[in-house]
């Protein structure tokens, strides 16, 4: 038995999914689990990625209008999911693909498009157009030009699968940090009611900068926030959440939403929602299973949480 599972602590910080992640495990010194959970994530970034090669998501968008595409099950689940939050129409779009390489904000061509340009990609972003085939495992994108983009989702569904790794080599108790994403796993070691100590982040403050603090037990935390990534033209400034009902960045008075849930991939998601909605919904917490509250942050500096206790 470890006495402190605190004192038996490994670390390791890499870069992937155009962040650093860092993987926290308690209780071992066993560098080959966090030798393998890199690797795996490092094999989603290329299955789920836009920009690589071998990547099946890639593959789909490459075969818009042509033929559907017969993909890996874990790639053709989390598509799965992705469409039927898309077809519940809160903002969350796994088909706004052309519209983010169009503005392409946080890269070098970066760019204020044009209305033409944002009303034709506009026509190429309807999730109710996706083909799934669940007995092929396949996906078509039925008009060309069209183009799936995962990036709201896939930090968090790879949290929970390191999780999953992790559990399997029977790791009782770590930290997952996808670039901000933290997927909590087990009983705090340095608090003796188990509980964890979480950071709410700022959106209007530089990374690390937080409004308050949490107590929670094990789960995810994500936010959304218009902090990420921007685009600064004429004067203005634009983030890079986009809104796939009028193709620009959404207007709204929220500077950030941070949501708690059991698992990763639905923080992803309920992130997204309630970042959309701006402000707190009606019955949110008992909308879905594992939901344990959210913190919103405006961007006049009123904070709001909801289900849980923010600690200054």
């Amino acid at each position: 038995m470890i006495k402190n599972i605190a004192a038996q602590k490994l670390t390791q910080t890499k870069y992937g999914l155009g962040t650093l992640n860092t993987l926290t495990i308690f209780g071992t010194v066993n560098q080959f689990i966090l030798e393998r959970s890199f690797e795996l994530l490092a094999w989603y970034e290329d299955l789920l990625t836009i920009n690589r090669a071998q990547s099946q998501v890639l593959a789909i968008s490459m075969a818009a209008g042509k033929k559907p595409v017969q993909v890996s099950e874990p790639v053709y689940q989390l598509i799965k999911m992705a469409v039927t939050a898309s077809q519940a129409n809160f903002g969350f779009n796994v088909a706004i693909g052309p519209l983010v390489k169009l503005w392409d904000i946080g890269f070098d061509d970066a760019h204020v498009p044009s209305t033409t340009e944002i009303q034709r990609c506009c026509k190429l972003i309807d999730p109710t157009q996706i083909q799934l085939d669940d007995r092929n495992f396949s996906v078509y994108l039925p008009q060309p030009g069209m183009k799936l983009d995962l990036g709201g989702i896939a930090k968090g569904y790879i949290a929970d699968r390191i999780k999953d790794l992790w559990q399997a080599y029977g790791v009782s108790t770590g930290i997952i940090n996808l670039g901000g994403n933290v997927l909590l796993l087990g009983t705090a070691p340095t608090h003796t009611d188990g509980h964890w100590v979480v950071g709410v982040q700022d959106p209007r403050q530089p990374r690390g900068i937080n409004v308050g603090e949490v107590i929670l037990p094990a789960c995810s935390a994500v936010t959304s926030g218009i902090y990420e990534r921007s685009l600064k033209q004429n004067g203005r400034s634009y983030h890079h959440l986009l809104d796939p009902r009028t193709g620009y960045p959404l207007e709204t008075d929220l500077a950030g939403v941070t949501i708690f849930a059991e698992k990763s991939v639905v923080a992803e998601i309920e992130a997204k929602r309630l970042f959309f909605a701006g402000q707190p919904l009606p019955n949110w917490l008992q909308s879905r299973p594992g939901l344990l509250g959210a913190v919103f942050v405006y961007q006049d500096g009123r904070v709001i949480p909801v289900g849980v206790k923010l600690r200054k």
